[in-house]
């Protein structure tokens, strides 16, 4: 099952994706205002159940794909988490522990939406990753039964404004939230065989700049999971970002920045396609 938040004529709703169309869920579970809240009320079997047999309700060609989950109470990221990107940063071991930072729901948009270089930077960057959403509240995970706690898979763009990102000396919370600077979506795939490798492939203007598999993760989903929830409780709709891939360009000098006209497809076969566009802050 495909679940995503869409608006369709200034209208925001949710639904299921079905082929080349979605199925509306707002007005056939409508004691749920969002998408988020039908993740909050463990009622996606009931969203699968309403879906069964159901014709598209609306051509995805006509309405704007949204970040699947509005708001959600945590957008967690994990930073250097595959193999040999830790050589882009002059580390000697594999870190011992994950890298972690948020962002906040108004830095991401839609598939389909505009990524926004902001008017104080030309760095703005990308980093195609895969997301997971929680689909329970959860602590003291053990590794063993991490998966277990997973909804769905997501596509991340975790965009960057790089010379903001040590712009305190010790974090990097600024250039991680520059406002529609990434992107989430284009929906959550619920039907995913988690004890796989799964393929993440990014191409900017067609070209593919980042190519990998979640087996180069040095901590998987299980890890980040017992992890986090060593300290924090996770809450259903909450999202966890897993990293990113060595770029093909990394050690490019000098670096190359998106720029407007710039296009990024984040690509997973098992979730789908995250794509979008670069334009300027007006």
């Amino acid at each position: 099952m495909r679940l995503t938040s869409y608006n369709l004529r200034g209208r925001p709703s949710f639904g299921a994706v079905v082929g080349d169309g979605i199925v509306d869920l707002r007005s056939r579970l409508s004691r749920f205002a969002t998408l988020l809240e039908v993740f909050r009320a463990h009622a996606l079997d009931q969203a699968k159940a309403v879906i069964a047999g159901v014709r598209p309700d609306v051509p995805l060609t006509e309405v704007e794909l949204l970040p699947p989950l509005p708001a959600p109470e945590k957008i967690l990221c994990i930073g250097i988490n595959y193999k040999n990107r830790e050589r882009d940063y002059d580390f000697a071991e594999p870190p011992k522990y994950p890298s972690m930072f948020y962002r906040a729901p108004n830095s991401v948009v839609g598939s389909g939406g505009t990524l926004i270089r902001p008017k104080i930077s030309e760095q703005l960057d990308y980093e195609g990753e895969i997301a997971m959403v929680i689909g329970r509240e959860c602590k003291h995970v053990p590794k063993e039964s991490a998966l277990s706690v997973i909804a769905g898979l997501t596509l991340c763009n975790e965009g960057t404004i790089r010379d903001w990102i040590r712009h305190g000396k010790f974090n990097v919370t600024q250039g991680k939230n520059f406002d529609a600077t990434g992107s989430i979506g284009p929906w959550i795939e619920t039907d995913i065989d988690l004890s796989q490798p799964l393929q993440l492939t990014v191409r900017k203007n067609g070209e593919v700049t980042q190519d990998d598999t979640t087996d180069n993760m040095i901590f998987s989903f299980a890890d980040l999971i017992a992890y986090v929830t060593t300290f924090m409780t996770l809450k259903p709709g909450d999202v966890i970002s897993t990293g990113t891939p060595v770029k093909q360009d990394a050690k490019a000098d000098p670096p190359v920045w998106l720029k407007p006209g710039d296009t990024i497809e984040i690509e997973c076969p098992a979730i789908g396609v995250l794509r979008n566009s670069v334009a300027d802050e007006t």
